[in-house]
């Protein structure tokens, strides 16, 4: 398996299911897949955060928010691995409870991620919303 191939294994499993988990309101998996190396950053669709100690809040307070997930998809549009570095693009369509109420809704989504000590880490993500 090339780097690409396990980089994209390793996008449809382990972030996959740290995603799914996030909208269930747990937000431990997507946090032990981010980098705790600087610097790292979001631009989110509801709210932007830079360096460990936001990333840490903003993942707890979406945690918070969500709840009750009956489906999550990545629709993956672009990815690349360079070296120690790569990246996806594309959109991520869930239905889940925000703040109690059900809502469903698609964010355009791009995050970077590097290797370390061998495994795949995000350290930036930019999502917005899809308006249509």
């Amino acid at each position: 398996m090339d780097d690409r191939d396990e980089f994209l294994a390793w996008v449809k499993g382990e972030l996959y299911d740290a995603e799914f988990a996030l909208h269930n309101g747990d937000s431990a998996p997507r946090r032990a897949l981010w980098s705790r190396n600087e610097p790292v950053s979001v631009l989110g669709a509801w709210r932007n955060a830079y360096g460990q100690q936001e990333i840490d809040e903003l993942f707890e307070r979406l945690g918070r928010m969500f709840s009750d997930c009956t489906s999550y998809a990545f629709e993956l549009q672009a990815y690349d691995v360079i070296g120690d570095a790569a990246y996806t693009a594309g959109l991520e369509h869930s239905s889940a409870s925000v703040d109690g109420e059900p809502r469903t809704y698609t964010l355009r989504a791009t995050q970077i991620y590097r290797r370390e000590d061998g495994k795949w880490k995000v350290f930036h993500r930019h999502g917005d919303t899809v308006i249509e």
